[in-house]
């Protein structure tokens, strides 16, 4: 099972395995590790609170041994046919975590919002790039005149979305998660109740103190660290003078683009 310091999880993220109740996203593209952070994420709960975790996973990636937790893991196509089947049993069995493999249509998201709202705690995952992106998904998967609803719901239960990419090591031995970390504040959840996702940008880049961290902080850590080649790092960058202030120094965009 992987560990948070082998993931190189920031304490804002290890800190989601220890709320009582709330919905945490992990968001990127398909093949970003996403299922393997949730994993360390869900193996902290298992080590640490004595609850009853349920998973629904399409496929089951990471087998869970039961620790201070019961764990019971459902495979879609296996052991339930949807995911959303699968979470409607779930909230009658009344688990404390619930890990949702994949958030893919409305009655998913909607169940997943509920059991949020219901003093679970509802880890997801969603095929977007950064938290505001992710926010405006949820929403435009419901109709029009549901929506400022789900605004009110995701206001109320969102805890955090942490939205990864994977980057090739410069020693060629794997690949390493970059991350952005929004952590839900007060000033969040009133931006998402007041439809104003595009300035969640901007609470990012200033919430440090929260344990929020902007993708282009993440790319640059990674790069003074000597993980990452600056080269690959400017493939994934957000904006280049912010990366090129947290790096201490000027990139050529055109020659990284070139070689990628």
């Amino acid at each position: 099972m992987p560990t948070p310091e082998q993931l190189r999880l920031t304490p804002a993220v290890t800190g989601f395995a220890s709320l009582p109740r709330g919905l945490v996203l992990v968001t990127g593209p398909t093949g970003s590790g996403k299922s393997t952070t949730l994993a360390a994420l869900i193996e902290m709960v298992n080590q640490t609170r004595p609850d009853h975790i349920l998973t629904v996973e399409d496929p089951i990636e990471f087998v869970y041994e039961s620790k201070k937790c019961i764990i019971r893991q459902r495979e879609v196509g296996q052991n339930t046919k949807s995911f959303a089947n699968a979470l409607r049993g779930a909230l009658r069995q009344d688990p404390d975590v619930i890990l949702v493999g994949e958030m893919r249509d409305l009655e998913t998201i909607s169940l997943a919002i509920t059991a949020a709202e219901t003093g679970h705690l509802c880890f997801g995952t969603l095929h977007t790039k950064d938290a505001p992106s992710t926010i405006d998904r949820i929403l435009d998967v419901f109709p029009p005149h549901q929506q400022s609803q789900i605004r009110v719901q995701l206001a109320v239960t969102l805890r955090g979305v942490v939205s990864q990419v994977l980057l090739p090591r410069s020693d060629g031995n794997g690949r390493v998660a970059a991350r952005e970390v929004m952590v839900v504040t007060p000033a969040i959840s009133n931006l998402i109740r007041e439809g104003k996702t595009h300035m969640i940008y901007g609470a990012i880049d200033t919430g440090a103190k929260h344990g929020m961290q902007p993708m282009d902080k993440s790319l640059a850590d990674l790069v003074k660290a000597g993980l990452v080649g600056i080269d690959e790092a400017v493939k994934r960058v957000v904006n280049i003078k912010s990366f090129e202030m947290l790096v201490g120094r000027k990139v050529d965009v055109n020659k990284a683009t070139s070689m990628g």
